[in-house]
């Protein structure tokens, strides 16, 4: 199944001071997706709006820029995508993209839905690295 991300959707809906370095913060986002890909299996692609940026490669997930600049750049590559397959799941609120994406039958999930999936694969990784408080 492929994953689509709206990048900007999903990075700028989570206020941590993402605004204050953009391209930091695209690049830690993509690299939290990656993480996630990599346990959850999948094709997972994150289009960003925006100039291009340097993202170092990644092993389980694909950014891809729109190939545009402009309003609803990146969302009008994410309908072409949704419309050149058959099904996906396209993680965004914005609403206007999720009416157009799900009129092609893509499955839509929310911002937030993606950032809870991000905050437990965050949890996991966190608490495989955490030194036991067991005594033996």
């Amino acid at each position: 199944m492929l994953h689509v991300v709206d990048g900007m959707n999903v990075l700028a809906s989570r206020p941590d001071g993402w605004w204050r370095d953009r391209s930091a913060a695209m690049r830690r986002f993509a690299r939290e997706v990656d993480s996630l890909a990599a346990g959850r299996g999948g094709d997972w692609l994150i289009v960003f709006d925006g100039r291009p940026r340097e993202i170092e490669s990644l092993e389980h997930a694909t950014v891809e820029w729109a190939p545009r600049r402009g309003r609803n750049a990146a969302d009008d590559r994410i309908v072409e995508i949704a419309g050149e397959r058959d099904g996906c799941i396209v993680y965004t609120s914005d609403r206007e993209l999720r009416d157009r994406a799900s009129a092609l039958g893509a499955e839509i999930r929310s911002a937030g839905a993606l950032l809870a999936l991000l905050g437990a694969a965050t949890e996991r990784s966190a608490g495989s690295r955490r030194p036991s408080n067991r005594r033996r």
